[in-house]
């Protein structure tokens, strides 16, 4: 076995190509990689390209939306904003992963392997945290309305969303300082740590701060939330509920699996589970399918947080009313008269804009 610091299995750097190259690892790379390769171009390729698609879409629209009214937003909507901006971000990077899964080489050279490697983990990690801090500020404003308002402030919004992007970029430094262009027959942009604890912190930083933190604050706030949702006189109250429980079902079940099965790829890299051909098809195959399917998650952010909210939605079909007018008349007026909904409720609001 060579060592584990060199492994790109080891990485959560879409490098794809690294599932296929013999030449890495004398022990995980045993399998003839044909199969594999054909599956990726054809399964891998189709989804990324809808998930850029739509993806780029629907952020796209909650940030023309949220600009358009942005003398009108409160905490939630600069969260919601940062949130579509994180999604882009990561959207960002897709295409150049996408064209590398199809060349099978990479072709951008070594300063954009390091660049897009720290942007997708930036991505990825702001938007995590970003759907946290909605979380914990949906919390603080149910539970404790009266003590909370005055920290809600401009100035304490701006001050919370810097930290989050700082944070987000010092987390995905080592992507930047350890993703380089391995220049052999074929170019491929690798994740190479220096040392071995760098393996377990991208490892462990990854499914600690993407899955298990996040998980823990949404189980404890909302468990809490929702009981006293049940108990408010308003109109919504079971309208919010099921989005709460969407919110925290929707996120376990897309992002569960890909945490899954990149700790049974570490494993397996570690020899700590039995080494065979059948077993690490099955771990590559399930770790495409598994993270493909995680970051369709960012798709899904815009419908979650801002278009199941009457006020959001209402903003958005007056937007696009004025760049496709005719179609989305019928729709805004059946919103118009339901909008005493969104008036139910100041703290519901929060919660479903």
């Amino acid at each position: 076995m060579s060592n584990t610091s060199e492994d790109p299995l080891s990485s959560m750097l879409p490098d794809y190509s690294a599932y296929y190259d013999s030449n890495n690892n004398d022990t995980l790379y045993v399998c003839d990689p044909h199969d594999m390769r054909k599956f990726s171009k054809g399964f891998l390729v189709t989804i990324y390209i809808l998930v850029f698609i739509l993806g780029f879409l629907g952020n796209g629209l909650v940030v023309c939306v949220l600009v358009k009214h942005r003398n009108q937003t409160n905490m939630t909507d600069m969260c919601l904003f940062n949130l579509a901006l994180s999604d882009l971000l990561f959207l960002f990077t897709l295409p150049f992963y996408i064209h590398d899964t199809v060349v099978e080489e990479w072709t951008f050279g070594d300063f954009m392997c390091r660049f897009l490697s720290c942007s997708h983990h930036t991505g990825f990690f702001s938007s995590i945290f970003f759907m946290v801090v909605m979380t914990l500020d949906r919390y603080w404003v149910i539970m404790y309305a009266h003590k909370v308002a005055r920290y809600r402030t401009a100035r304490g919004c701006f001050t919370l969303i810097v930290f989050v992007w700082i944070v987000s970029i010092w987390v995905s430094l080592p992507s930047f300082i350890f993703s380089r262009l391995d220049e052999g027959q074929v170019a491929h942009c690798y994740y190479k740590p220096a040392n071995e604890y760098l393996v377990y912190y991208d490892l462990f930083a990854t499914n600690i701060l993407g899955l298990v933190i996040p998980m823990l604050v949404m189980v404890v706030c909302y468990s809490r939330i929702i009981p006293t949702l049940v108990n408010m006189r308003t109109a919504k109250k079971h309208r919010v509920v099921k989005v709460i429980i969407s919110i925290m079902v929707i996120f376990f079940l897309f992002w569960a699996p890909y945490h899954v099965s990149r700790f049974l790829k570490f494993l397996y890299s570690k020899e700590l589970i039995d080494v065979s051909c059948s077993l690490e098809v099955n771990i590559k195959m399930s770790t495409i399918v598994t993270e493909t399917i995680a970051y369709t998650h960012c798709c899904l952010n815009p419908i979650i947080y801002a278009f199941v909210g009457q006020k959001f939605m209402r903003r958005a079909l007056q937007l696009l009313k004025k760049w496709a007018p005719g179609p989305v008349s019928f729709t805004e007026s059946s919103f118009r008269r339901s909008s005493f909904l969104s008036r139910s409720s100041d703290v519901t609001s929060t919660v479903i804009m």
